[in-house]
């Protein structure tokens, strides 16, 4: 099957893939015919291992961007059934001897019915990493944290964040597609510092549009330092305009940590529900 699908067709079963990857040395998810991709690697890896005539066509969770990472990235594919049959019990073990070192698979399994990698997730978890020490980070962290030269204050990026929470239009914190919305549910955002001394961010939403995280981080960032008072991030989302004091921060420091499904038995409506144009209620008279 070399084409992405919403249905199973017959004689084909659909399988989930959990991964991993260090996004430094990617273009990002999506493949592209030039640059190296994650999405390019394993479906290359795939059709090796299967060895299958035509080439396989994933569908993920979430496309990350060039230079982010992923702990709990989710994707799918239809493979033929009696390739599944035959092979998926070896698949694992072979994909990690043909895959390279900066992407891994941890679990292969057939799908349960209605699932959609991208469209039957509920949320999606990120965190982001900042080391605010004055010396820097350390360097055996350097590929998945960013260095901020002043000390922030957590408690005051919280004061902002909460002010973020809940369905808005983020067209203030996205770079805008053509055709797609930018309203999105943010359901977690907050700060805390880890055991040796980072400050992460929890970022989790029913969907993210793009750069939205980096942008989110940098514009408390600019509150954690000083530079501009709690309300401020609150008062970028309302005016749904880029704000030129908000700068979207680096990508090494993000990690995609987590996807979310509901109950099998709810898979299909939400896949479903996820494919229509959401918008905001109109405010009251």
């Amino acid at each position: 099957m070399s084409v992405a699908s919403d249905d199973v067709e017959p004689g084909y079963v659909r399988v989930r893939l959990d991964l991993a990857y260090d996004g430094a040395e990617f273009s990002g998810w999506a493949k592209q015919r030039t640059r190296r991709t994650v999405q390019g690697e394993l479906e290359s890896a795939l059709q090796t291992v299967l060895r299958l005539p035509d080439p396989v066509a994933l569908t993920v969770a979430g496309r990350t961007d060039a230079g982010v990472h992923a702990r709990g990235q989710v994707a799918h594919v239809d493979l033929p059934e009696e390739v599944w049959e035959l092979e998926g019990g070896k698949l694992l073990r072979r994909l990690a001897g043909r895959l390279p070192w900066d992407v891994r698979v941890w679990k292969v399994s057939r799908a349960p019915a209605g699932f959609d990698a991208r469209f039957s997730a509920i949320w999606r978890r990120y965190a982001y990493r900042v080391g605010d020490q004055q010396g820097g980070v350390d360097p055996l962290l350097r590929g998945h944290v960013l260095w901020h030269d002043r000390p922030v204050d957590v408690d005051l990026m919280n004061e902002a964040a909460r002010r973020l929470l809940g369905e808005h239009d983020f067209a203030a914190y996205c770079k805008k597609r053509e055709g797609a919305t930018t309203i999105r549910t943010l359901l977690e955002l907050h700060w805390e510092r880890d055991a040796s001394g980072l400050a992460v961010a929890t970022v989790r939403a029913d969907a993210f549009c793009h750069n939205m995280v980096r942008a989110l981080v940098g514009s408390m960032l600019l509150v954690g330092d000083g530079h501009r008072p709690a309300g401020f991030p609150g008062e970028v989302l309302a005016g749904r305009v880029r704000h030129s004091a908000v700068n979207v921060v680096r990508p090494h420091g993000l990690t995609l940590e987590e996807v979310g499904y509901p109950a099998d038995e709810l898979l299909a409506a939400r896949n479903r529900e996820a494919r229509n144009m959401r918008t905001l209620p109109l405010p009251r008279a």
